[in-house]
């Protein structure tokens, strides 16, 4: 998996003769991982169809500004949060300028506008409306808000002339993008990481579990992973493809995942639990299935399972910072907090799991960072960004 895999990358292509490379720019981002959303200019569905994009990237393409299928017809707004990072390829003079400007009159701009996302700019144009002194001051102004400019090429171009103005390849631009990712300040350290379910069996049969997904666990194991550490990850049941250089030891029960935990956690610079850890298991499990007697319930004896967490902050070579996860329903903060001090942690990740969009198993989370000394609300974000900010905290931490 490359940096941009789970990356939410928002592509907006302008009219110019260039914006059948977003064609190809879209195809790339998407081998990469990436999840791609695309927004076309109205003067660019005259060089490429919205349906092209759509076909290319799974997901519906937008090109209006008022957008009646988007929640309270605010389509910008759910576009300009959902990205982790727009690029306007290409990126016409004409744009650049609006851009310059800070005009939103229409989809395009109003998302660069409207985005707390890193925005990039890819210019297109011919050589000579490239050199004008306006563009060129423009280009300035954007770079010194913290735009990227990725490129111009220079070559031949679709009207003749030859000069500085052609689009980047897209195979450059994926690469540039790639690179705004690169992160390897925790090389050398060593992360150790529980996720997903465990599952209690009461027979060869059924079991006892619960709907976590891992993913919010495997997206913290790449973003440590792409930061240089050495990563393992003990995983419950999960749907997930391991991530790239990490190490993943399966199990199944809590039993197994605490004798892993404590095995692989000793001396470590960071154990995150961020796995959801059944509370009890059957006292014992029946060595063939239990059948169904008609006209009477059934009664389960349960005995608690260990505390994994807890278990791993009393080791005599306990990692240097121990963090979990409170997924709750009510009372966030203050069940957070309690949890924090009683089981010993560093760190405290608090996530309400009662809203639809950070539930178990959606590809968003919000969550509420707390430690002895301050308490960080991290707003809703993919999980793979919400992980890079918790691991940018945690890393923080360790070098105090």
């Amino acid at each position: 998996m490359g940096r941009l895999h789970q990356r939410h990358i928002l592509v907006a292509i302008s009219g110019g003769i260039a914006a059948y490379k977003g064609a190809e720019l879209v195809r790339l981002l998407k081998k990469q991982g990436a999840a791609v959303r695309v927004v076309l200019s109205r003067g660019a569905t005259e060089f490429i169809t919205p349906l092209t994009m759509q076909a290319l990237s799974g997901e519906p393409t937008h090109t209006e500004l008022l957008d009646e299928e988007a929640e309270a017809g605010m389509g910008h707004i759910e576009l300009a949060r959902w990205a982790d990072l727009m690029i306007i390829a290409p990126a016409t003079a004409d744009v650049i300028a609006r851009l310059a400007q800070g005009r939103a009159d229409d989809l395009l701009t109003t998302v660069a506008l409207a985005t707390p996302a890193p925005v990039a700019v890819a210019p297109a144009m011919n050589q000579q409306m490239w050199a004008h002194a306006a563009t060129q001051d423009n280009v300035e102004l954007l770079a010194s808000r913290g735009i990227q400019i990725i490129g111009p090429d220079a070559g031949e171009q679709a009207c003749g002339d030859v000069g500085p103005g052609r689009l980047l390849e897209p195979e450059a631009i994926v690469a540039t993008l790639s690179e705004r990712f690169e992160n390897r300040s925790l090389e050398g350290r060593r992360v150790v990481i529980t996720a997903g379910p465990t599952r209690e069996a009461i027979d060869p049969v059924r079991y006892l579990s619960n709907h976590s997904s891992g993913k919010m666990g495997y997206a913290l194991a790449q973003a440590f992973a792409a930061a240089g550490a050495q990563v393992e990850l003990i995983s419950g049941p999960v749907a997930l493809e391991p991530p790239a250089r990490v190490t993943v030891h399966q199990v199944t029960s809590a039993v197994e995942m605490c004798d892993a935990a404590t095995k692989l956690a000793g001396d470590a610079d960071f154990f995150i639990g961020a796995a959801a850890v059944a509370d009890y298991r059957p006292a014992a499990k029946a060595s063939e299935k239990v059948k169904k007697q008609e006209g009477r319930g059934l009664s389960l004896d349960l005995v608690e399972n260990p505390d994994i967490i807890a278990t791993v902050a009393q080791l005599p070579n306990r990692p240097r910072i121990v963090a979990g996860f409170a997924a709750e329903t009510h009372d966030l903060l203050s069940h957070a907090r309690a949890k924090r001090l009683r089981k010993g942690l560093d760190m405290v990740i608090a996530n309400d799991i009662s809203a639809p969009e950070t539930t178990f198993g959606s590809d968003q989370n919000a969550v509420h960072l707390i430690t002895a000394e301050k308490e960080t609300r991290l707003a809703l974000a993919s999980k793979y960004v919400i992980a890079e900010h918790i691991v940018t905290a945690l890393a923080t931490r360790l070098s105090e």
